[in-house]
């Protein structure tokens, strides 16, 4: 194996600017698109591997020294964010890569979760170590889960409801509840009702309410306008914030090079995330935050056709 590829990070990406995490440095536990649901509003496009079973997809002593190598390089993190191109807690060695990252860095860690698999005790005590979770909640009813989030078989939407509940009484740490509205589909005051009421049972420490603001993976699949969500922020009882439009504030050096470099590489062609990513040799969701300022910021655009959805400048 070539030095540079011993050198080249695999499962660790970032850090990158996030919406609530502040610099984050993501570890990627599961191949590209393997996941339990195949949310339509997916920036990352369909799922490819639609399952519930988990598996130790990459050792863990390589993502652990990957980490660690990373944290060598990087001073301003943060936080630890187990996420990446799939769901999260599909990697059965999760406590263990929790444990092994609570080692060697004091910096919190975060799992960025789905939350389909919580009805598994296994799972729950696998990321009860994590400083932070962000559980998903799409839905409010049956069908409009099963048309949303478009989950694997084993995943109906009352285990679903019955894994938030017995994750929050069981977890010692923060809990934020992701609430992502649909435009036409569930963002209209009676399925908002549905998911409100099912929050105040579950009682997070907070709501975070959000909508498409990337390219989906279906057309249909809707932005919700702003004052539209800070009118739904009000029918949740705890504390409830609208973070779908990003900061502008984030770290100006690091991203001034980056969007310099996206910009030079959408003069010559119009790119998709995956021609972005592979021209920049930067991870998915790397390149994902990056184009999403330059969309914030009304630099670049999209366009579609036959072979997927592109980005151009304006």
């Amino acid at each position: 194996m070539k030095e540079a590829d011993k050198n080249r990070f695999q499962f660790v990406f970032g850090p990158v600017p996030s919406r609530r995490l502040g610099r984050s440095l993501g570890v990627d536990t599961v191949p590209y698109k393997t996941c339990s649901y195949d949310c339509v509003y997916c920036q990352l496009g369909r799922t490819t591997v639609k399952t519930s079973r988990r598996e130790a997809y990459v050792p863990l002593k390589v993502l652990v020294r990957e980490v660690r190598r990373k944290l060598e390089e990087e001073k301003k993190i943060d936080y630890i964010t187990l996420s990446g191109s799939g769901e999260p807690t599909l990697y059965s060695d999760l406590a263990l890569l929790i444990e092994g990252i609570k080692e060697i860095t004091d910096i919190p860690v975060a799992v960025l979760t789905n939350g389909s698999l919580l009805w598994d005790r296994e799972v729950r005590q696998g990321i009860d170590k994590a400083d932070l979770v962000i559980p998903s909640l799409d839905a409010g009813d049956g069908p409009s889960f099963t048309r949303v989030n478009r989950p694997v078989e084993s995943i109906g939407f009352d285990r679903m409801i019955y894994g938030l509940h017995q994750f929050r009484e069981s977890y010692p740490g923060l809990m934020w509840l992701e609430v992502f509205l649909l435009d036409q589909i569930t963002a209209t005051e009676e399925k908002v009702r549905q998911m409100a009421a099912h929050v105040r049972s579950i009682h997070p420490d907070r709501v975070q309410l959000n909508t498409v603001i990337r390219p989906p993976a279906e057309k249909y699949a809707l932005s919700v306008p702003k004052h539209r969500m800070l009118q739904f922020a009000k029918m949740f009882e705890c504390k409830t914030e609208v973070i779908a439009d990003y900061p502008s504030a984030y770290d100006t050096d690091r991203s001034a090079i980056s969007r310099e470099d996206i910009v030079h590489l959408l003069k010559r062609r119009p790119c998709r995330l995956e021609d972005v990513a592979a021209g920049l040799s930067i991870h998915r969701n790397e390149a994902v935050k990056h184009l999403e300022h330059l969309m914030v910021d009304g630099v670049i655009s999209t366009m579609e056709n036959e072979k997927g959805v592109f980005y151009v400048l304006k």
